[in-house]
């Protein structure tokens, strides 16, 4: 709870009910999805498949939550 009211609700004027319900959904698939996490050694706690690196691979943004959080991968 509190590493989503200090990554998220407490840099959001929340409007709602729906609102909260929302944006915390949003954080959650953020949070398990993708944001990496120290005590897995920097990975999320259900990864994606893992695609063979290049180094010049092009990377992509994706803004969450309004650009409040941003997610990065690489490009097609």
């Amino acid at each position: 709870m509190g590493t989503a009211r200090r990554e998220c609700t407490d840099r959001m004027l929340i409007i709602g009910d729906r609102h909260l319900a929302a944006v915390l959904a949003t954080y959650a698939a953020h949070y398990n999805h993708h944001r990496a996490h120290r005590s897995l050694g920097q990975q999320p706690p259900e990864p994606r498949p893992q695609v063979a690196s290049s180094t010049m691979a092009k990377v992509q943004r994706r803004p969450i939550l309004g650009g409040l959080i941003n997610e990065y991968s690489h490009a097609a």
